[in-house]
């Protein structure tokens, strides 16, 4: 059964390490779900000079480069040495999934998924192979909580899980709506009509408005 662990694992070892020591304040936060080698982290806190400094002198950062700016952040891509403890690379040869990553503090906060709960004793011990220690802040079956917090169907849920998987959420889209409905077995109008209730079910939930508050017309103003 497909599980979701959320991870906290120190800086200290992996590839970040001496950018927090270099500039403490620095916090960073993964653009999209880890597809490769090669990170998109949006770095903040510390000047764009003070990053870019860090990163040029840091033996553990093989390559950057600049992607974006978002007022007082900016996104590279970032290449690590492979002789580097990357959690995130980590995860992917584990047969996880990065749904989310953030770093600040000094330590990683990492939410993963993967198929079977024992996987999460596996990416465990291979962390602690690797001299890095993580604590399982916590740890749930999908089945058990996730999409049912969220408001979603059981196939909302799985088919928003294979949108993200096969890159629909990419930009630019790595898969036509066409394609993944052939990939799923459904029509593309049922996919469309699909992902449409998902979206407004996540949008109710996030925004904690009622159904008739999203269905209600706006209230002209004065």
């Amino acid at each position: 059964m497909t599980s979701i662990a959320d991870l906290e694992i120190p800086g200290d070892g992996t590839g970040l390490a001496e950018l927090f020591d270099a500039v403490p304040s620095l916090t960073c936060e993964m653009e999209q779900v880890i597809a490769s080698s090669g990170h998109g982290l949006w770095l903040s806190g510390p000047s764009k000079e003070e990053i870019e400094a860090a990163m040029a002198d840091a033996a553990a950062i093989e390559d950057y480069s600049l992607i974006s700016s978002d007022d007082d952040r900016w996104l590279y891509d970032i290449e690590f040495d492979p002789g580097t403890v990357d959690p995130l690379e980590l995860v992917l040869e584990e047969d996880g999934t990065v749904l989310s990553a953030s770093a600040s503090g000094g330590s990683w906060l990492l939410s993963v998924r993967v198929l079977e709960r024992e996987d999460v004793s596996s990416l465990y011990d291979r962390l602690v192979d690797n001299d890095v220690t993580p604590t399982i802040v916590r740890l749930f079956d999908v089945a058990d909580e996730s999409h049912s917090q969220c408001g979603l169907t059981q196939r909302q849920y799985e088919t928003l899980v294979a949108a993200i998987d096969h890159g629909y959420f990419e930009i630019p889209r790595e898969v036509s709506m066409q394609e993944l409905s052939e990939e799923l077995g459904i029509s593309h109008q049922a996919l469309s009509e699909r992902l449409r209730r998902a979206y407004r079910a996540l949008v109710t939930s996030e925004l904690n408005v009622a159904e008739e508050e999203a269905t209600a017309p706006p209230v002209p103003s004065d």
